[in-house]
């Protein structure tokens, strides 16, 4: 193979979207709800802090978004198990735009001389729960849209579309509140989410294959029962908390810039470093198709994330810190890409809501956790040392989950179980 070949073997495959129209609606609708997403995400933190001057006015935004985040992620995930998955994402998207307006026509006055922070508050909870009951309908969608074999391709496209709208909206966001106002980037975001709720309206039906039951309780405790026997989807899930809990930085930023270099006005290069990296390791995600292993690329790639992070905190000047920083980002990327294959090829038709579900519940805890962690190491030791300690304790934690989880090591997508039975059920319906 001549290293033209081989470069263009690492590029990231577009296959999906050339043969599947409802995942080309599916991705450009995901892209266009992540963008707003992020500019709604600066718009209501800036909003509140302009009109308290508090920074724990700002912090009880995330406050009061974590609980509607996990109940209603994991409700939504038990509801995407039994309703008509399209459906769901058109409700969702409706409820998400109609909230979002009402912060814009409060944005612009309409409720009185100035903006009603309650309102703010009670909007940030209703966003939160109408887009965490989204995404598992989402999630659960996709395998659905394109072949078997296509899989690896669509979660990386997947991946490059979310990480587009999270380097690009805080841009807009930003962009428009200095220059045209706050209650515009609002209405931005409701145009986004009005068409991207006409793409999810125009695709076609997929209806469950099999009986389902009513969200409930029970149906829920049934998903982490699965999800606790399977020790694969169990490696899934821990490797990306004892990442995110470890070693996760972000909440580190303004004092690195500040404090640490003395320039703060790059303190925005170092939030886009990660996304960066994540937007080139995506871009550059062909090679994925051809890996059998996931679990020990998983692994691999999550103790790669903890070293550069180590390496981040020991650079000597900004850009030094910012490339590690980036490369950090690729390896987180790599892994969230194999990990979305090992739930897309594994997970029964039945249970994928559900399992997203908890897969949003990872995500919650992990971060949460690693913002204290990073917060409170800092603050007794250093900020550089808080980086560094985290990176380490980050390949030990990733380290000792696969050797107690060695079977997660040599998991092979060809000839595990549960991929095989999957690949055999689509193989029947056409599918493969």
């Amino acid at each position: 193979m001549t290293w033209g070949e081989r470069l263009r073997a690492l590029r990231i495959d577009l296959t999906p979207l050339r043969t599947s129209r409802d995942f080309r609606l599916l991705f450009v609708a995901g892209t266009v709800f992540y963008l707003g997403a992020m500019v709604t995400y600066v718009a209501i933190p800036f909003q509140v802090y302009t009109e308290t001057g508090s920074n724990l006015a700002v912090g009880l935004v995330g406050l009061v978004e974590l609980v509607p985040l996990v109940v209603f992620g994991l409700y939504g995930g038990a509801l995407a198990d039994h309703v008509d998955r399209r459906r769901l994402l058109v409700a969702t998207g409706v409820a998400q735009a109609v909230a979002t307006a009402v912060l814009a026509a409060n944005a612009f006055g309409a409720f009185g001389p100035d903006p009603q922070l309650w309102l703010v508050f009670a909007l940030a909870a209703v966003l939160a729960s109408t887009s965490s009951m989204q995404r598992p309908s989402r999630e659960a969608l996709m395998p659905r849209t394109v072949r078997h074999d296509e899989i690896p391709a669509a979660q990386a496209l997947t991946s490059l579309g979310m990480e587009i709208g999270v380097l690009v909206g805080p841009a807009v966001g930003g962009l428009l509140i200095a220059f045209v106002g706050l209650g515009w980037g609002f209405v931005v975001d409701v145009v986004g989410l009005g068409v991207a709720t006409l793409m999810y309206l125009a695709m076609g039906p997929h209806p469950h294959r099999e009986e389902t039951t009513p969200p409930s309780l029970a149906g829920i405790a049934t998903g982490f029962r699965y999800a606790l026997g399977r020790r694969d989807l169990l490696g899934t899930y821990l490797v990306d908390v004892a990442a995110m809990l470890l070693a996760m930085p972000v909440v580190l930023f303004p004092a690195l810039a500040e404090t640490v270099f003395g320039r703060p006005e790059l303190i925005g290069l170092l939030y886009s470093a990660e996304t960066v990296g994540a937007l080139v390791a995506t871009a550059l995600s062909g090679w994925t198709a051809r890996v059998h292993h996931p679990g020990r690329a998983i692994v691999l790639a999550a103790a790669a994330y903890g070293v550069c992070i180590a390496l981040a905190g020991l650079m000597p000047t900004f850009w030094l810190v910012a490339g590690f920083f980036a490369l950090a980002g690729a390896a987180d990327m790599v892994s969230g890409v194999f990990r979305g294959i090992v739930w897309s090829q594994t997970i029964p038709e039945g249970m994928r809501g559900r399992l997203a579900g908890i897969e949003m519940l990872s995500y919650s805890v992990g971060p949460l956790g690693g913002q204290v962690r990073a917060g409170v190491t800092a603050d007794l030791w250093s900020v550089r040392g808080s980086i560094t300690s985290g990176g380490v304790a980050c390949v030990v934690g990733v380290g000792a989950t696969a050797l107690w989880l060695c079977d997660f090591w040599s998991y092979d997508a060809r000839t595990d179980e549960h991929a095989v039975a999957e690949r055999a059920v689509r193989a029947a319906r056409g599918e493969e």
